[in-house]
């Protein structure tokens, strides 16, 4: 077991249980190793914290809790890497931003992709996206139409 001293205290954590980003984040290249946060409340939202630098934690969901319709699916190179083949699974995921509107928005067009197999992830650019970088929930209603109309 190893330490770090994060926003939320002293963490203690299994590096086995690291996961790699090999290329870091967009803009964040040198943020590599992160830990997923035991969640203390029940919903959707979860953190990853950093360990190469603990200052450093994100907020991350599935984006497909949100939009339905939501999918993508890695390429051979982003699965090559993952480490996985084309039977193995993965997640999507996407960081969350609470700004002080408390609007809260989730990156949509650069989502993560993770492979629990290899404890890999890849935040990729999506091109020709409809989605932004910092797209709105969609209201209540909007979720429950969609619902309705499947």
């Amino acid at each position: 077991m190893k330490k770090i001293t994060t926003r939320f205290g002293e963490i203690e954590y299994d590096p086995a249980n690291i996961i790699h980003f090999p290329e870091g984040l967009v803009g964040l290249e040198d943020l590599h190793d992160f830990i997923v946060m035991p969640n203390k409340k029940k919903g959707p939202l979860f953190w990853i914290q950093c360990v190469d630098h603990p200052e450093y934690a994100f907020v991350v969901t599935d984006p497909t809790n949100f939009f339905l319709d939501y999918a993508l699916a890695p390429d051979e190179e982003e699965r090559k890497k993952l480490g996985i083949g084309d039977e193995d699974e993965f997640y999507i995921l996407s960081i969350v931003t609470v700004p002080p509107s408390k609007e809260i928005t989730l990156n949509l067009a650069a989502p993560i992709l993770f492979a629990p197999k290899s404890n890999r992830a890849l935040q990729v650019i999506l091109e020709n996206s409809p989605y932004d970088v910092r797209t709105p929930l969609p209201r209540l209603e909007d979720n429950e139409e969609a619902a309705g109309s499947r």
